[in-house]
């Protein structure tokens, strides 16, 4: 689906936890996440850690969509 959004005129950014099936199925903007059952926090953290880990993957996904690419792009820390 991010594909044929991007084909579409759209910049999509894929938050994934699983950065290998991303590459594989073309994303082209690629965020990682923090785990498979949490892709955007820790249960096990406190409410502001939770906070600031998700402020943060936003934040790197809006920088991605602002950012022109070639190709593929992993955008880590």
């Amino acid at each position: 689906m991010v594909k044929e959004i991007e084909r579409a005129g759209l910049p999509v950014v894929h938050v994934c936890t699983i950065v290998p099936i991303s590459l594989t199925v073309g994303a082209n903007r690629i965020v990682p996440a923090v785990a498979i059952p949490h892709p955007f926090g820790d249960p096990a953290r406190t409410a502001a850690e939770e906070k600031e880990i998700r402020r943060h993957l936003v934040e790197k996904s809006l920088q991605a969509l602002q950012t022109e690419i070639t190709e593929q792009t992993v955008f880590a820390d």
